[in-house]
């Protein structure tokens, strides 16, 4: 008897989910100031107190993520010098802006983000793992040889793991579901304000002769101070109800309420199991997660080796990296909220705009990459020619291709089981990391016979960037539009059902990350043992 009333109100607790869902879905593209929409209008009317509330949580989370991108940008910036001064190979270089810290977020951000699901307590871990992030930054400025630094950086990476799962994750809860793409979007300038920083302090640095190393002790000393001021400032939010029809879920408490009274090890796993069950079914998650994977490996490349090579080649332009930075700043800023704006005015389509401006904006920026890489040549050798065909196809690069970075985020956090946001978060951003952070690591064992300072390395960063930016480009382009129509489905709540996963699917899951896994193993010993021998 206990067993069918159980059944009957699991039943019941699907329709009500479905209603939700639907309900959500249609906020999507509902007017948040018509009064006939009450499930939108009296949301809107918040107090004055909850919308500043809000505005500084979301501030507070944009700077914790701003630091944690400016600490990468300025080894990237600071790469000759990084080199020099710790008397570092090409190869020991990729180890450290590669699989040193993306092997340790792969692991720690998903058990941490599940804690934080499990325990209602996304504030109180990104707090503490703001502060531990931090102090490792500071080791890092205090580092003399290799082995430190590494040490340092695979410390850091254990705290800024669940960071981005963990701020999606709250935004998405604090904020209505109509104006998420924007928000998200403001949260990812923290990218493009990083890079533009550096660009900024690594000129002042050059001009004034001051070593590298100090600007990783200020970003430590600021994020100490930051991570306090998020634990007074933010509350854990309550979460809100997943878009998507969570009518095949067998444990439909990872969609809305709170976890059961008894938080024992027995709910924890099958909160976890069903979890993974729930992602595995899903139509679309896993060709998202490759896609930006690819999609993220030409940033990845982009952002480690541009600012060095172009530095190599324009030696006489003192201001270059300032430019750069200023470029990335501003008109990728300016990229990442129109991506937002575009998502937020698509009416019925929003949900999937975020695949139309990633796709088709990387394709098209591929070109202009290319234009970069080759804008010396262009010039017929000329630096100040050179400069200006750089600046106006870089910031055309940048306008195409980072709108989507807010946009894609809303996307998933709309798609995934409130309750277990961040864990299935976690999974996706580890998925994108050991993918990205492959692409240092590649190119510092293809450039690990070559003098930093030869003409042969220029020419060897140059072919490596024109080929693979734009390969990834379009890899994730055409993956993300044959998404299209997976997305819609997973919306729509037509998943895979539970029992009815294939041998074929199971296999192909199991392969992947065993081949996946394999390779990211063979990489980074290979890079250390090289490191070891050179050393």
């Amino acid at each position: 008897m206990e067993a069918y009333e159980e059944k009957n109100n699991v039943s019941h607790e699907h329709g009500d989910f479905k209603k939700l869902a639907v309900a959500n879905i249609d906020s999507l593209s509902a007017d948040v100031n018509d009064p006939s929409n009450p499930q939108i209008y009296h949301k809107s009317k918040r107090p004055v107190l909850t919308v500043i509330y809000v505005s500084l949580s979301i501030f507070i989370l944009f700077l914790n993520y701003f630091l944690a991108q400016y600490d990468k940008f300025v080894l990237s910036y600071f790469q000759n010098d990084v080199i020099n001064s710790l008397n570092l190979t090409s190869t020991d270089y990729g180890v450290l802006s590669g699989y040193a810290t993306g092997i340790a977020y792969a692991l720690l951000a998903i058990p941490v983000a599940f804690v934080a699901d499990y325990a209602d307590a996304r504030v109180w871990v990104l707090s503490v793992a703001a502060l531990w992030w931090s102090l490792c930054v500071l080791f890092q400025g205090l580092s003399h040889n290799f082995w430190q630094i590494l040490l340092a950086r695979i410390g850091m990476g254990i705290g800024q793991a669940p960071v981005e799962a963990l701020s999606i994750s709250i935004i998405s809860d604090l904020v209505e579901p109509r104006w998420l793409f924007l928000s998200e979007s403001m949260f990812y300038v923290g990218v493009y304000l990083g890079e533009a920083v550096s660009g900024q302090i690594a000129t002042a640095f050059d001009a004034t002769g001051t070593p590298w190393n100090k600007a990783m002790i200020a970003i430590g000393i600021a994020g100490i101070v930051l991570a306090v001021l998020t634990r007074i400032v933010l509350r854990e939010p309550m979460r809100r109800v997943s878009v998507m029809a969570p009518v095949q879920s067998s444990d439909p408490s990872i969609f809305v309420g709170g976890l059961q009274s008894n938080r024992k090890v027995a709910h924890a796993k099958r909160q976890f199991l069903t979890s993974v069950s729930q992602i595995v079914r899903m139509r679309s998650f896993w060709i998202l997660a490759l896609s930006s994977g690819a999609r993220q490996f030409s940033g990845n490349v982009f952002g480690w080796y541009m600012p060095g090579y172009l530095t190599s080649l324009y030696p006489s332009e003192p201001d270059l990296l300032s430019n750069y930075g200023i470029i990335v700043g501003a008109v990728g800023s300016v990229a990442v909220v129109l991506g937002g704006i575009i998502c937020t005015s698509a009416g019925k389509y929003r949900a999937i705009m975020p695949l139309y401006i990633t796709a088709i904006g990387g394709m098209i920026s591929a070109a202009f990459v290319v234009v970069m890489v080759f804008s010396l040549d262009l010039a017929g050798g000329y630096q100040d020619r050179g400069v200006q065909i750089l600046y106006g196809v870089m910031s055309a690069a940048y306008i195409t291709a980072e709108l989507w970075l807010g946009a894609y985020a809303s996307l998933l956090a709309m798609l995934l089981p409130a309750r277990t946001k961040t864990f299935c978060l976690a999974i996706y951003t580890s998925t994108i990391i050991l993918i990205y952070s492959s692409a240092p690591q590649i190119i510092g064992l293809a450039l690990e016979n070559y003098d930093v300072n030869s003409e042969a390395y220029i020419e060897k960063t140059r072919d490596i960037l024109a080929i693979l930016i734009p390969v990834g480009y379009w890899v994730a382009g055409i993956g993300l539009l044959f998404c299209v129509s997976k997305v819609k489905a997973d919306i729509a709540g037509d998943m895979i059902e539970v029992g009815h996963l294939t041998r074929l699917r199971k296999g192909a899951f199991i392969g992947f990350w065993l081949a996946f896994g394999a390779l990211t193993i063979a990489l980074f010993v290979t890079s250390l043992v090289i490191a070891s021998l050179v050393g």
